[in-house]
């Protein structure tokens, strides 16, 4: 019987590293500014505590969904199992779009899409870490990366029988009804939601090591009819 839970613990079991990197290069005083757009949320500093998301002291390096008291959702929860890190790439790919790194999290933030305001509240976290100064020189993921999908890659017009054709590795864990029983819906996805989170695995931006492994296996045509599919899906 497939068991989705045990063969998630089969490729992590393999281990891997997240490649894409981000040098942080920010001006910090600038980042306290742009982070009020995160302050109703989170809390940091001396004496911060959870609020509606989790304190942000100490981020860096730190595994996902693994702040002590904090009631993170089911995908977060997914996210780390999967060996989700916040390093400066992942924490540059989620602040540009939570949604795209992680599906169903709860954080209802729409991003900040400028790379000098996430580089700016990068730096700005990077003051509240254990040793800022190593940060990212000593962190293994750092070095730039572009998180956004080539615009030619999100023109590509997918085939929906061609998705339909494919789309049995995905409904073997995603149900086609939309229903979420562990693992979050793909049906009705908007295309370019769906691409984006797919090469955002293939890219190895977005850690999930089975996902990675789907994904790197598909073509850019190929995601855009799975994307066709799921897009007009219907139970």
């Amino acid at each position: 019987m497939y068991d989705p839970a045990r063969l998630l613990q089969m490729f992590v079991a393999v281990a891997f590293l997240l490649t894409a990197t981000t040098a942080i290069s920010g001006d910090a005083a600038r980042g306290k500014r742009v982070f009020s757009k995160c302050a109703g949320c989170h809390q940091i500093g001396e004496g911060a505590k959870n609020k509606v998301g989790p304190h942000l002291n100490g981020v860096f390096d730190r595994k996902a969904g693994s702040v002590d008291g904090f009631p993170y959702s089911k995908s977060m929860r997914r996210a780390a199992s999967g060996g989700l890190v916040w390093h400066a790439d992942s924490l540059n790919a989620y602040i540009e779009n939570p949604r795209v790194l992680i599906s169903g999290t709860r954080m209802s933030f729409r991003g900040l899409k400028s790379a000098q305001d996430r580089d700016d509240v990068l730096a700005y976290l990077r003051d509240f870490s254990d040793k800022p100064s190593d940060i990212p020189e000593a962190d293994p993921t750092a070095q730039q990366t572009d998180h956004a999908v080539d615009p030619a890659i999100l023109a590509i017009q997918g085939d929906p029988e061609y998705g339909q054709y494919l789309s049995g590795e995905c409904t073997t864990c995603h149900q086609v009804s939309g229903g979420d029983q562990g693992i979050p819906s793909i049906t009705l996805w908007p295309e370019d939601i769906f691409v984006t989170a797919m090469q955002a695995y293939k890219n190895k931006t977005r850690a999930h090591p089975v996902m990675q492994l789907i994904a790197g296996r598909l073509s850019d045509e190929e995601i855009a009819a799975l994307a066709a599919y799921f897009r007009d899906l219907e139970d």
